[in-house]
């Protein structure tokens, strides 16, 4: 048929929460601007990180930024100087004050967002996509965190002409269960003499009723 929608979008109010925590009557479109910037910085910034999700909340004084990653002693730095650093470059671009809290991803191996990452980083270092795959999803298996895990690499794989995608799973993912807890993200990496690869991940990790700004 075709039709698709994103799986975190379809159970938002569920068991999702927002990763934007603002409202506008007006400037809605420099407001998102801002938010752009925001996440383009930190991807850029905190690529060694970790980097699992941003959430971004705005008051009438100032723009509080929530960052989950993996390694967070990679952010802190010593005696605090890398938040200080995010701050004051963050608060140069957008002309704002910036408060950033820091928080650890308490089970990085069922993570979709770094799930994607690694396989990502594997294979810009030209790894098959075979092994990069099957490597996360033994890990999500040892866990034994998650129901099942879902992973599609599409592209020109092993510099082929004619891109196809290569798909892996383990267990189950109800991808039209609402109550499902689905992790999704999409990613994409640049593969040398092979092109761009498209890496997409979906990690069930259970039933789950309600949500927290914060997750």
């Amino acid at each position: 048929m075709g039709q698709k929608i994103h799986p975190n979008a379809m159970r938002i109010g569920v068991n999702k929460s927002w990763k934007a925590a603002w409202y506008a009557t007006d400037s809605y479109a420099d407001l998102v601007a801002e938010d752009i910037k925001i996440r383009k910085y930190l991807d850029s910034k905190l690529a060694n990180a970790g980097l699992e999700q941003v959430v971004i909340k705005k008051y009438a004084s100032h723009n509080e930024v929530v960052v989950k990653v993996a390694r967070p002693g990679v952010v802190i730095g010593r005696g605090g100087s890398g938040i200080e650093e995010i701050k004051k470059e963050l608060s140069r671009k957008l002309g704002s004050v910036i408060d950033i809290k820091i928080f650890e991803v308490k089970n990085p191996e069922i993570s979709a967002s770094l799930i994607a990452d690694n396989v990502a980083r594997q294979l810009e270092r030209r790894i098959v996509p075979k092994f990069a795959c099957q490597r996360a999803i033994d890990s999500v298996k040892n866990s034994k965190l998650a129901s099942g895990v879902r992973i599609w690499v599409s592209g020109r794989i092993k510099g082929a002409e004619i891109a196809r995608t290569e798909k892996f799973q383990w267990g189950t993912v109800p991808l039209q269960t609402i109550r499902a807890d689905i992790d999704y993200t999409y990613l994409s990496a640049q593969v040398p003499n092979a092109g761009t690869h498209g890496i997409k991940v979906w990690v069930y990790k259970g039933e789950k009723f309600g949500y927290d700004l914060n997750d």
